[in-house]
């Protein structure tokens, strides 16, 4: 794996917490410069070790392979500054997908080598070896179920197994899906990049915790790449308490998945609505027939939606609220 990462990345000395490499102990705190007054007047713990470990037992991965990013964002932007030399090394990414893989590898100074998906949007193998065989690509960005499409991409295996270089496999929306997360091949290919959050299912988007999966020796690299602090005290402690309300992470999650049933047969009921394409995960990828109009209507009732059109024709992304939200969305469709 060492070929693939850019040399002053290998040879980078990370910021270490001397305080955070001791085990408790009661010692009078003078080494890092805090006022010693106040409730959050202390650095967090740079290597999460608490989180690390309640997610470890979660996703049955070690906690020595797992990750934590201000986002599943800030893993995308260290990933390719990891990997990617800037204006030299390029990444490969799916067309619809998300966007913010491209917007960091643009930053980045990286190419971009796009791969459009065909009319039931999966990718194309034949286009994928040709495309990438030659082009200097260093990070191949699956996600799946896709954002903005909502279904997953077949074969997850091929792509992994035919690309020379890093893939990263995005799993925002696993939890919403009937297949398999590819966690469980970590161990297999020593080239894959496992990306979760606790954004979606676990409904914790305004805590901002991502997590990267993979070898002991990518997660090494993400680790001595980010910022010392990059999750605060506070999201880390919400996070662990919530993470250990289970019953209620389940309820939610059968309840999300419930009226996602009910907003689909809505959609497929509503003369407004041309297509509902299938979705393994929160949202609804739908075509009508004036999408402006359309989602101005929306606008004019109060709701927001998601424009994916003109990137895919009459296009909108609509995803599944609360019971009463959604029936304010089917009351304006009828």
């Amino acid at each position: 794996m060492q070929k693939f990462v850019r040399p002053n990345i290998l040879a980078l000395q990370p910021y270490i917490s001397f305080r955070d490499t001791l085990s408790d102990g009661d010692y009078t705190l003078l080494d890092a410069n805090e006022n010693p007054f106040g409730t959050f007047n202390r650095y967090p713990d740079s290597t999460q070790k608490k989180l690390k470990q309640k997610l470890s037992e979660i996703k049955n991965v070690p906690s020595s392979q797992i990750a934590l990013g201000n986002g599943s964002d800030e893993l995308i932007d260290l990933i390719i500054k990891i990997f990617c030399e800037p204006k030299k090394d390029a990444i490969v990414v799916m067309n619809p997908s998300f966007a913010m893989y491209s917007f960091y590898a643009t930053i980045n100074e990286n190419k971009i080598v796009t791969l459009d998906l065909d009319s039931n949007f999966q990718l194309q193998k034949d286009e994928f070896l040709n495309k990438t065989k030659d082009s200097k690509a260093k990070v191949l960005f699956l996600c799946s179920p896709n954002n903005p499409t909502g279904n997953s991409i077949d074969d997850l295996e091929f792509y992994i197994k035919n690309f020379n270089g890093i893939v990263v496999v995005d799993e925002a929306y696993i939890e919403f899906s009937n297949q398999k997360s590819i966690v469980e091949k970590l161990n297999e290919f020593e080239n894959l990049i496992v990306l979760q959050t606790l954004s979606k299912a676990r409904a914790l988007a305004g805590l901002r915790i991502g997590m990267a999966l993979s070898s002991e020796f990518i997660i090494s690299l993400i680790n001595k790449t980010k910022a010392p602090y990059n999750i605060s005290e506070v999201n880390m402690r919400t996070a662990l308490q919530e993470l250990e309300k289970v019953d209620e992470y389940e309820k939610r999650l059968q309840e999300v998945l419930i009226q996602k049933n009910i907003l689909k047969q809505a959609f497929e009921n509503s003369s407004s609505i041309k297509k509902v394409y299938n979705s393994e995960a929160n949202f609804f990828l739908v075509e009508v027939d004036n999408c402006e109009a359309f989602y101005e209507d929306l606008i004019q009732a109060k709701i927001l939606c998601s424009k994916r059109f003109p990137a895919i024709p009459n296009a909108l992304r609509i995803n599944v609220g609360s019971a009463e939200e959604n029936q304010k969305l089917i009351k304006i469709l009828s």
